[in-house]
């Protein structure tokens, strides 16, 4: 009897899952705040503030953070967020970057996002950050978004520039 009921009861479950799928144009993104079963919700992360920022999704053309929409590409620098000039990855130079000349705490790490796909730093530019004291990760921005949540989450102190997820070039 028990056999029956547990095969009525998945395609049940899987139908109310499916119902509540994000929308494939905004893809939200992972955090370690929450971990999700199909029994519970765990909190792995206490006491992380409210004010923090977090990326929650991301489409071809900008990112939501913390509830509110932003077009183009961002910097994040702790909990402070900018527009930010460069439209696709080859406008990144020192320049575009010229910030982390003056602020203070130096982040201990820059996480770069690309756009859809991860793209090779010029040595001009990868020098640069060197030189600021910060290391530097490069990937899609969709991961550099995870990436800066998570490392933002336990309290580090990250930035992250982001190109949107759209731009391929």
């Amino acid at each position: 009897m028990a056999v029956r009921q547990r095969a009525t009861a998945l395609p049940t479950l899987m139908r109310a899952l499916r119902k509540e799928a994000p929308p494939r144009n905004h893809i939200a993104l992972p955090s370690l705040r929450r971990a999700f079963s199909l029994y519970d919700q765990i909190n792995i992360i206490t006491e992380v503030p409210e004010d923090q920022l977090r990326f929650k999704e991301f489409d071809d053309t900008g990112f939501k953070v913390n509830g509110v929409r932003y077009e183009g590409s961002i910097l994040c620098v702790g909990n402070l967020l900018m527009s930010w000039t460069p439209k696709k990855f080859s406008d990144i130079t020192p320049e575009s970057l010229s910030i982390f000349k003056t602020v203070r705490p130096i982040p201990e790490i820059l996480v770069l996002g690309c756009g859809k796909y991860i793209q090779p730093v010029n040595p001009e530019l990868r020098s640069f950050i060197r030189s600021t004291g910060m290391k530097l990760e490069v990937v899609d921005s969709r991961n550099a978004a995870s990436t800066y949540n998570i490392l933002n989450e336990e309290g580090r102190i990250v930035a992250a520039a982001l190109i949107p997820h759209g731009v391929t070039s």
